[in-house]
């Protein structure tokens, strides 16, 4: 077996499909692109699925990959375990409707065991399979493999719902008895006992069948067309050929475990603790590519996974000693590791720093205050008596403060208390609930569409013209081709189309059909791309339409134009947001509608007032420039070279059009523009708002919906002006800043006015001292407006010594108020809060000296004030 460093292994592997006719495709951005299904591209299939259920024909059908991912179902036996990470590498073959499972399993082989490649000892090799898949078992019988080594495994069959699914071959690699401590052998695997002998190394997936969940696996259909779809841990496959007794000890995972070790003065010990070590070497990773793919942390959804990763390397840092921001200082290894086939990192370097960077001091604030969250509680439990800190508060403080079980167990122990340990697990089972219900289901594939997919005419999309004549070559109605349609709705493919087919944030054009008499017999209401790349109209027809016969194609011009200011207007955007607030907000998703379009791009914070001026000033100077709009088709890797941006999730064949605006703007872009941009005329950002975690969208409108908006904005300043009896419109701010301190002096005014007459209340509220329980009370029942008025009783009765308790209940409106304060330490004012409340059908709590209540039942007050004495 040959020893080589993780970037040779990677390497190796793509150079071998590659010899067997796959195309490289390229790692994909963790970040999923219109698939809401996924939380992150966890696997080398993940972005291939549009090829595997048919809806795209790839123009190679056999591919090779290595792909980025991840996977956080079980963050918390990262570090404990030797394989368990957040971010790996899958590197992947796939075959689409090409080369199935005879050619699967011998070139896997191949690669493994000969001495051209990987060179693994054949007997080292253990494969497992389907029990009723014996094709895959001759197969490795005759590719010389022992019986011996075969293992038959039920659950060696993939599938996640509807869709393409089939039996799998798993191979496995022996380590021997090294690690195999009680000498179990072989039943590691049959039995699928955990264990560090038998290592998977590949998955074979031979994708067979249309899986149908209403039906018995045995009643599968094949599918028209079957697939390979193979998956091997880069990270387990450098253990392995690396003699590493864990992924960790190999060269994707030492040089950050090395860089930990000089920030902590500690040695990593590979046989002893050190998980640790581990952990923040995973976490970095996974953050450093995740933040250079655009994800940012934050409170939900993809923020939430980097920041609790972010807060778990944080806290296992301060076990090793390190109290100060460190893990942004390990980002260049992490990129430096990478760089042969991910340099991103690197190249963005800075930015991913001070993200992390941020975020750690920001954690280390959330610290102490969950520090001092946690001594309250403890202080609490002390004074109720109590010995055990319960399952919810430590899930409160996991979930909120990002404070780790252990971390809050030896705080406790320290103080003499207890845990709830089967508390929080169940409150951590109630939150994995509730996160799963929140997942979008659907995971799974679509199904082949046999006929879509059969589609091989060819079609070609005109940009120049607005109207074209055009042979008619395909028809199919209710999922079958037909010769004629005459009524309903159809799919056309035409031989030429000016209809643009939806796609890169354009939406599709509308316009109509007519025959060689100038009838209209179709209106097309969509645009999409069939599995081959061709325009697919979707029409109402409205009269015959026959096979062959050539028709007169012309989309809505008005339509179509307002929608190229709108699209070339966001490329203006693209390149302002890059000037103003930083070259990281980058796009991740548009929407160029005829009436408005829309831009997401990633950001850590929401742009500022002055910020968004500047952008629409920068946008509309480029519009009044009258710069022109130039498109040029060349190779990809020249368009990189004029400075044009590849757009996220984007794929670009071997011909791309880059669209330049001037020096200002250049993209690659398949989409259709203005020629001008002063035919944009003037553009206004309509709204700013954050859409999800590190994710900002701007909305914005161009031309007439511009000159329209600003319209509603004159026409309401008019109406501000008449009520304010403003002359003129420019004196409309001062008349408001006027009304504003007129309206500040009134409340302070009014706030006086209500201490001075609270104050007089008191006076006679206070008189009332009753005693229970050797503790004087007063409890008692006022009018006020709010309950800041109930604060400001409670102030001026702890300025003398009226009574050891206050009790105040106050009916204000259809609600209920309730006030308590101690100065005594035989009287916690949070559990009177929490004793009395239920009776006005409220709750609340609060400190040992304050605390307060809100409740509903106004009819309860008189048994809540009689109460009082029986609770001291």
């Amino acid at each position: 077996m040959k020893q080589l460093s993780s970037a040779q292994i990677r390497q190796m592997w793509l150079d071998f499909w590659q010899s067997k006719g796959h195309s490289v495709e390229p790692s994909a951005n963790l970040v999923p692109v219109n698939d809401p299904t996924l939380l992150w591209i966890n696997s080398g299939v993940a972005t291939l699925k549009k090829y595997f259920d048919g809806s795209v024909i790839p123009e190679n059908p056999r591919i090779t990959n290595a792909q980025k991912s991840i996977r956080t179902n079980d963050i918390e036996n990262v570090g404990k375990t030797a394989r368990h990470h957040t971010m790996f590498e899958m590197l992947g073959n796939f075959s689409i409707g090409d080369y199935f499972r005879d050619e699967a399993i011998e070139w896997g082989f191949e690669l493994l065991t000969s001495p051209e490649w990987f060179d693994f000892p054949k007997d080292k090799l253990y494969m497992t399979y389907y029990p009723a898949d014996t094709d895959s078992y001759n197969r490795w019988i005759a590719l010389g493999v022992e019986p011996s080594h075969l293992i038959p495994i039920e659950d060696n069959f993939w599938e996640i719902g509807a869709g393409p699914s089939g039996p799998d071959t798993e191979i496995f690699f022996d380590r021997g008895e090294d690690f195999d401590p009680e000498n179990i052998g072989i039943r590691l695997l049959a039995e699928d006992i955990e264990n560090d002998r038998y290592i998977e190394i590949w998955n074979i997936v031979l994708s067979q069948f249309n899986a149908d969940p209403a039906v018995p696996r045995s009643e599968y259909k094949e599918l028209p067309n079957k697939n390979i779809d193979t998956g091997a841990g880069l990270e387990r496959l450098a253990a392995v050929m690396q003699g590493a007794k864990t992924n960790f000890e190999t060269d994707l995972f030492m040089p950050i475990i090395r860089e930990v070790e000089k920030l902590s003065g500690k040695p990593y010990d590979q046989d002893g603790d050190n998980m640790s070590f581990k952990v923040i070497a995973d976490h970095i990773r996974a953050l450093s590519f995740a933040i250079g793919d655009g994800a940012l942390p934050g409170n939900e959804g993809r923020g939430y996974v980097l920041r609790r990763l972010l807060r778990r390397a944080v806290m296992h840092g301060r076990r090793l000693g390190i109290n100060e921001p460190f893990l942004y200082k390990l980002v260049p290894t992490v990129g430096q590791i990478m760089e042969s086939y991910y340099p991103e990192v690197l190249e963005k370097r800075d930015f991913i720093e001070k993200i992390v960077k941020r975020e750690e001091e920001t954690f280390a604030r959330t610290i102490d205050s969950g520090s001092v969250h946690l001594d309250q509680l403890l202080a609490n439990l002390k004074s109720e008596g109590k010995d055990t800190l319960d399952g919810q508060s430590i899930f409160k403080l996991y979930d909120t403060y990002g404070f780790p079980v252990e971390l809050t167990e030896e705080m406790a122990e320290d103080a003499g208390f207890k845990i709830d340990h089967d508390g929080f697990k169940a409150a951590m089972k109630e939150q994995q609930d509730r996160a799963r219900a929140a997942v979008v289901k659907g995971g799974s594939m679509g199904m082949q569409n046999e006929t879509l997919a059969g589609i091989t005419e060819e079609s070609r999309f005109d940009y120049g013209s607005d109207t074209l004549d055009a042979k008619l070559s395909v028809i199919i109605v209710d999922n079958e081709r037909s010769e004629m349609v005459s009524e309903g709705q159809a799919l056309l493919v035409f031989d030429q189309t000016p209809f643009y087919a939806e796609m890169g944030g354009q939406v599709a054009d509308h316009g109509v059909v007519k025959n060689s008499k100038g009838d209209t017999v179709a209106c097309v209401t969509d645009v999409q791309k069939a599995p081959n790349g061709q325009p697919l109209h979707t029409v109402d027809v409205l009269a015959s339409l026959a096979l062959g016969e050539t028709y007169t194609l012309a989309i809505d011009k008005r339509r179509r134009l307002s929608v190229e200011k709108n699209h070339t207007a966001t490329h203006l955007l693209h390149a302002a947001l890059h000037n103003i607030i930083g070259e990281h907000a980058t796009q991740a998703g548009s929407l160029n509608e005829a009436g408005f379009l829309r831009f997401d791009f990633t950001h850590f914070e929401a742009v500022t007032a002055e910020e968004l001026r500047r952008i629409e000033e920068q946008v509309n100077e480029k519009i009044w420039e009258a710069i022109p709009v130039e498109t040029v088709e060349t190779d990809v890797d020249t368009a990189k070279e004029m400075g044009a941006m590849a757009l996220f999730g984007e794929k670009y064949g071997k011909v791309v059009r880059v669209v330049t605006v001037g020096d200002y703007s250049v993209e690659l872009c398949g989409g259709t523009h203005v020629a001008n941009t002063a035919e944009i005329g003037v553009f206004k950002i309509v709204k700013e708002e954050g859409i999800g975690s590190g994710t900002r969208r701007i909305l914005a409108v161009t031309g007439r919906e511009a000159f329209l908006a600003y319209r509603e904005e004159e026409e309401a300043l008019k109406a501000i002006a008449a009520t304010l009896k403003a002359p003129q419109l420019k004196e409309v701010p001062n008349k408001v800043a006027a009304l504003n301190d007129q309206l500040r002096d009134l409340q302070k005014e009014n706030a006086s006015l209500k201490e001075k007459a609270a104050a007089a209340a008191a006076g006679d509220v206070f008189k009332d001292v009753k005693e229970a329980n050797g503790l004087r009370y007063i409890a008692s029942q006022v009018d006020v407006a709010d309950a800041g008025a109930l604060r400001t009783f409670a102030d001026n009765w702890k300025q003398a010594d009226y009574s050891d308790v206050l009790v105040l209940v106050a009916a204000i409106g259809d609600k209920v108020n309730l006030l308590v304060a101690s100065k005594s330490d035989k009287a916690h004012a949070g559990n009177i809060v929490k004793a009395l409340a239920p009776i006005i059908a409220g709750r609340g709590g609060g400190k040992p000296d304050m605390a307060m209540a809100g409740g509903s039942d106004t009819a309860g007050i008189p048994a809540l004030l009689a109460a009082v004495a029986e609770e001291l």
